[in-house]
């Protein structure tokens, strides 16, 4: 099974996987590709894949993704398989 919380950003997305990640022993966090730069202490391979355009647009060739969005203008976020 996979759960997929989405949401606007701000809307509580890591609060709630946070509880439900520290509540429960049978579930596991997917960390996903963006092209956006890192926020604050976040670090690549922990909240994101931090990844270049060019290289998100070759995953995408290459039918890497589960699924992936251009969220903003020139913006994308993606889950590998």
């Amino acid at each position: 099974m996979i759960l997929i919380f989405s949401a606007p950003s701000g809307a509580g997305k890591s609060t709630l996987v946070n509880y439900l990640l520290n509540s429960r022993n049978d579930l596991e966090f997917s960390v996903s590709c963006t092209t956006r730069a890192p926020r604050g202490q976040e670090q690549d391979g922990r909240e994101y894949y931090f990844i270049s355009n060019d290289e998100f647009l070759r995953r995408i060739q290459n039918d890497e993704f589960v699924e992936y969005e251009n969220v903003y203008a020139g913006t994308y976020y993606g889950t590998l398989k």
